[in-house]
């Protein structure tokens, strides 16, 4: 039997550097219109879990798919074309081109069954941008390319977004408008996996969270069902 449309199913993946083995029977899931968090403390496996699903990381094992195809054995340039899209911690945004060309540069064709992006869609969830419109991304600070970031990699429409770390180092009135644009993506009907180790922010965004220790998933629930187990929290996510 084939997975619903629009969704995203990981079961018992695997990935690791060379020799060294970082994760072990990931498995996880994530639906049209939903925003799940991945917690977990620094180095826990979060960063690589989103980099096996798209292939950057070597998976040994396991199983990836996305509105029910296999996505085992694609190129990575294959599965963004699949509707799944990324955006990375390390802001990646081209320095000498301003937000509007940046926004052009991510552009792709509608999609069938993903929400349509246009830059005037995106600076209506991200006024900051539609001000910074002609400035040059080196001219931004960080929380501003952060906006820019995901606002680009809106503009390629896909079906569901990878969120990784939107939160880390942001200004707390940044912060605000990273959680009303998520639920506006929702409310598009866009999927959404965001890693964090910021619960506060994970509590106010996501419907349901998986808490990831040493490459294995060791929670899944839903976020009452998480605050519910005090131990949890204290175990794996406490500093």
């Amino acid at each position: 039997m084939s997975e619903p449309a629009r969704k995203l199913v990981v079961s018992g993946l695997g990935a690791g550097y060379g020799r060294a083995r970082v994760l072990f029977d990931v498995a996880l899931e994530v639906g049209a219109g939903e925003a799940v968090a991945l917690l977990g403390r620094n180095g826990a496996g979060k960063s690589t879990t989103f980099r096996a699903i798209l292939g950057l990381v070597p998976r040994r094992g396991g199983r990836v798919a996305f509105d029910g195809e296999d996505l085992g054995g694609l190129p990575t340039y294959e599965i963004i074309r699949r509707g799944l899209g990324y955006v990375p911690e390390d802001r990646p945004i081209f320095t000498d081109l301003t937000v509007e060309e940046n926004l052009l540069v991510g552009q792709r064709p509608p999609r069938a069954g993903a929400p349509n992006w246009t830059p005037e869609r995106l600076f209506s969830i991200f006024p900051n941008l539609r001000e910074l419109r002609g400035r040059s991304g080196a001219r931004m600070s960080g929380g501003e390319q952060q906006m820019l970031t995901i606002a680009r990699t809106l503009m390629g429409n896909p079906s569901l977004l990878l969120l990784d770390e939107p939160s880390e180092g942001l200004a707390p009135v940044i912060v605000e408008q990273m959680i009303e644009a998520i639920h506006e993506m929702r409310r598009e009907g866009l999927g959404l996996l965001v890693s964090e180790q910021n619960l506060a922010f994970a509590r106010l965004v996501a419907q349901r969270v998986y808490v990831i220790e040493k490459g294995s998933i060791r929670f899944a629930g839903t976020m009452a069902e998480f605050d519910a187990r005090p131990d949890i929290r204290d175990a794996y996510l406490a500093l």
